[in-house]
């Protein structure tokens, strides 16, 4: 989440409102703006000495697989794929044999339509590679923490894939969302049947009590907005709201770097006079958007490598440290800098963007 910017930037109050929302009737617990240059360390339990990502992956899930650009068969399997899928799911709904939970969460749903769709752009487009899926717990409540990027929210659709296809208990993972997501009238439904609900303190809190493994990404849209020059360059991660919910719940944080998703829709400026026309907290300009139309928004097929690191202890604290403001912001920055540090070691050994 980042810092209040000037008065009426429609960036700023979307941000913002990742830990509120005025069309819900439940109350997310919101923190002072206390200046941080001002306080003195808290004593946090230390996270880690470093940051264990070695030479090779060390749980390889999928073999690198080369760029699919002009693979026409590729294509045409994707398609007879998701048509199967998707036939498959209208005859099985006829029978009302299946269930929604309180958030809208629909499984049927999920594993009838959604992921085979998007298991094309995850193995064929994207070609992901996932490392460190043996951090995640087999059982009970952890709160991911990753980076944010790509102009459009696509890490959160494959980072939830990712987990699904590659835990050993083929666990869900449930994303916490914007309320712009919940206010468009498609997006939203769709949202909530795969599993995403409102980023704010009350949903993450009764997600993680039900043992639910939860994902958030705390840079909001200052992290998918910001430009292509500064990417992997983490922005600031709010006010820890997700901290404190980890801490209430003694819920495990389990830090996800993503390499890959920055170069999907290359940012290089930003309208802003036509995102305030339309309400939207940025205007992409990228090399083929809006210069192709419609063309344009087809994303770019980077290479993507997503890894999970060891998750943050968060049992060791006591009843009081979800309300200690240096505590929750000493251990927002322990997560940020491992995630970051983590991108770095990643992007060192990296291959070709497009073609690795």
């Amino acid at each position: 989440m980042a810092t209040a910017g000037k008065p009426g930037d429609p960036r700023t109050a979307k941000v913002i409102s990742l830990y509120t929302d005025p069309h819900v009737h439940r109350q997310a617990t919101k923190y002072s703006g206390t200046d941080l240059n001002n306080w003195q360390g808290a004593d946090v339990t230390p996270i880690h000495e470093g940051i264990d990502l070695s030479d090779e992956p060390t749980a390889p899930v999928a073999e690198v697989r080369n760029s699919p650009l002009f693979s026409l068969g590729g294509l045409r399997s994707a398609v007879a794929d998701t048509l199967i899928s998707t036939s498959g799911f209208i005859r099985e709904r006829m029978t009302g044999d299946y269930s929604v939970d309180e958030f809208g969460f629909d499984p049927h749903f999920a594993e009838s339509v959604w992921f085979p769709a998007i298991r094309q752009l995850y193995e064929k487009w994207f070609r992901v590679e996932v490392t460190g899926i043996e951090n995640l717990p087999t059982s009970g409540g952890a709160l991911l923490v990753a980076n944010h990027a790509g102009s459009i929210p696509i890490d959160a659709m494959i980072t939830s894939l990712a987990v699904r296809d590659n835990h050993p208990n083929q666990r869900y993972l449930r994303l916490l969302a914007a309320d712009m997501a919940f206010d468009a009238p498609v997006v939203g439904d769709v949202a909530r049947r795969i599993g995403a609900t409102l980023a704010c303190n009350d949903d993450a809190d009764a997600l993680l009590r039900r043992g639910e493994l939860t994902a958030v990404w705390p840079e909001g849209y200052k992290g998918i907005g910001k430009l292509y020059k500064d990417r992997y360059k983490l922005q600031r991660f709010g006010r820890g709201g997700f901290v404190t919910t980890a801490l209430r719940t003694k819920a495990p944080i389990v830090p996800v770097s993503i390499v890959g998703s920055e170069e999907i829709y290359p940012m290089l400026a930003d309208l802003k006079p036509v995102a305030r026309a339309l309400g939207l907290p940025y205007f992409p300009i990228t090399p083929l958007f809006p210069l192709l139309g419609p063309l344009g928004a087809v994303p770019l097929p980077s290479k993507w490598h997503i890894h999970f690191g060891k998750p943050i202890a968060t049992d060791s604290y006591d009843e009081s440290a979800a309300d200690d403001p240096m505590v929750v912001f000493d251990l927002t920055d322990h997560v940020r800098e491992e995630i970051q540090q983590t991108l770095f070691r990643m992007l060192s050994r990296r291959g070709s963007v497009y073609l690795g």
